[in-house]
């Protein structure tokens, strides 16, 4: 635990308050400065007064970690989603979001419900884990001396990691073949690989997956594109769906690679002086002519809707899919004593129209962050050809395109949490087990068959989820009852609740294209890893259809440019 000199405390507010007060002026704070610093000054007093009488007088010894972090955090939550306060033991959390990279054996891992253990879910693709032939389904018994057959996977993945050269005896239950194994295995850096899967589909359309942007992903991309080209491209897909973001300075490279040297991509503005930058291109482009489609989603945020903003507001691409998530505030990372970090928002960044896409109002006194701002309010900007575009709630796609949805009972066939929940999971393991091989990761699908007795497996495990439309016919008949109209269309509700009645095998016909397609993302990543899913999954995606079909005429493509 570490101890706190309340007085040495009180001192270094004393001196960040003086700080303050001659750092504010220059900032551009002009009146009330002294009333301000008072403010600061009495509300960190009566804070050291607060903490400093619980901690001589409370009936239980206090965690000051624990005491003044929860205080520090709520603080921060009161200003906005994004500044983050990373004591040391979680900066490394904040150094992985950031560069991407840690020192571990490099594989997803899972909590199995019905095992009531972790269990390895996919190693990634020339890791330790790969190499010491750790496959899905693998139960983790013990990391070295630590048992871990009663943890959950926040225990289980911290003592994966560790320094980069240190080795440890991994202990796992194989449980295609019952028999326990002990693999020594030796952790190092783990770069999580920007760009998972690129190649060439259908009539020389190129697409590349980039989904984060951490350090050296421009450079990734710059090699992608290139190999694409060489290939014979004439179109290219860039998919930033479910990327949240990154290094703004790696968006800025990336677009760089598609538009003119000179031009500002990024503005960005804040209280301090060195908030307010201007990012421009530097280098001369790879390509101008080529027509992009980029793939956006709500989860696309950040450096993905810098990207992709950019590139919209010039007039280089057609964003297509739904609106992204609306992240227009800048953070900056911030060392603190005792090898603390805080991650703070220092600013706002405006794209090449002028616009900041933030969608939240964040500044709410309780936290929550749930208010977006309405499309009224919102303002009018325009591209390089002219073309309107809006502030204040994401980048709205040039053409919207809903992906299909998950139906309900595909949600809870692939989540954790209840035993009768991991029957998807077994039958994958099952089948792993019984193919040594598959088709190339393009190619493979599920026979009629084996859908047959995966369908077999479900309704024998006894699998039951709740049915949103009964869920809604029940809230329905209660309302009906109370309001005194149940009885009048009794015949009417009886009829329906027929029709709905829940039904495990005509769920799973009904959604039967879907549940395969989620099979096989899981079967082809345990040959083929995460490229070979992703490959796997191109051709039944409905945005990637639109995307190419868009590509593939060269006159809707330019109308909704403008040219």
């Amino acid at each position: 635990m570490i101890k706190i000199d309340m007085r040495m405390m009180a001192r270094v507010f004393r001196s960040i308050t003086l700080a303050l007060a001659l750092l504010l002026p220059a900032a551009g704070v002009a009146q009330s400065t002294q009333d301000h610093n008072f403010n600061v000054a009495k509300n960190i007093d009566i804070f050291n007064a607060i903490y400093r009488n619980l901690d001589m007088m409370y009936v239980d010894t206090l965690n000051a970690d624990e005491v003044i972090g929860t205080g520090v955090n709520a603080m921060l939550r009161s200003l906005d989603p994004y500044t983050v306060y990373y004591p040391a033991s979680e900066v490394k959390d904040l150094k992985l979001m950031i560069t991407g990279k840690y020192a571990g054996i490099g594989a997803l891992i899972r909590y199995n419900a019905k095992l009531k253990r972790v269990v390895i879910d996919e190693p990634y693709i020339n890791t330790p884990a790969a190499e010491a032939g750790l496959k899905k389904g693998d139960i983790i018994l013990s990391i070295d001396d630590s048992v871990t057959t009663d943890k959950d996977v926040a225990y289980v993945s911290s003592h994966l990691r560790g320094d980069a050269g240190t080795t440890f005896a991994l202990k796992i239950l194989r449980p295609g073949t019952g028999k326990t194994l002990i693999k020594k295995i030796t952790r190092r850096p783990i770069q999580m690989p920007a760009i998972p899967y690129y190649g060439i589909m259908e009539e020389n359309i190129g697409y590349i997956n980039l989904n984060s942007f951490t350090e050296g992903c421009s450079k990734d991309m710059r090699r992608a594109f290139i190999d694409l080209r060489e290939q014979g491209i004439s179109a290219l897909l860039l998919d930033l769906r479910g990327n949240g973001g990154g290094s703004l300075e790696e968006a800025v490279q990336i677009v760089n690679m598609f538009v003119p040297k000179n031009l500002t991509l990024v503005t960005t503005k804040g209280k301090l002086a060195r908030a307010n930058r201007e990012y421009k291109t530097t280098k001369e482009p790879i390509d101008t002519e080529m027509p992009i489609v980029v793939l956006v989603n709500g989860e696309t945020a950040s450096a993905s809707e810098i990207t992709a903003g950019s590139l919209q507001d010039l007039d280089r691409a057609v964003v297509l899919g739904t609106r992204t998530y609306g992240k227009g505030l800048v953070q900056t990372p911030l060392d603190l004593p005792y090898n603390a970090n805080l991650k703070i928002t220092t600013g706002k960044y405006y794209i090449p129209s002028g616009r900041c896409i933030q969608a939240i109002n964040y500044k709410h006194s309780r936290g929550g962050y749930t208010e977006h701002i309405a499309d009224s309010l919102t303002k009018v900007f325009h591209t390089s050809g002219g073309r309107e575009v809006r502030d204040g709630g994401g980048i709205k796609p040039d053409v919207e395109i809903m992906p299909d949805s998950l139906p309900n009972i595909a949600f809870y066939l692939g989540s954790t949490g209840r035993d009768t929940t991991e029957v998807m999971f077994e039958y994958e393991l099952d089948y792993i087990n019984s193919h040594p091989t598959i088709a190339p990761a393009r190619e493979f699908d599920l026979s009629d068959s084996d859908y047959e007795e995966f369908k077999r497996r479900v309704i024998a495990s006894g699998f039951t989820y709740d049915p949103e439309t009964e869920k809604a016919l029940r809230s329905l008949k209660k309302l009906a009852t109370f309001e005194g109209y149940y009885d009048g269309a009794k015949a009417e509700f009886e009829a329906l609740e027929a029709k709905l009645k829940h039904d495990i095998g005509r769920d799973l016909d009904r959604n039967k294209e879907v549940l395969k397609n989620m099979m096989r993302a899981d079967i082809v990543a345990a040959y083929y890893f995460q490229s070979g899913a992703i490959e796997n999954a191109l051709p039944t995606d409905k945005q990637i259809k639109e995307a190419v079909a868009l590509l593939r005429d060269a006159g809707r493509y330019n109308s909704i440019l403008g040219k």
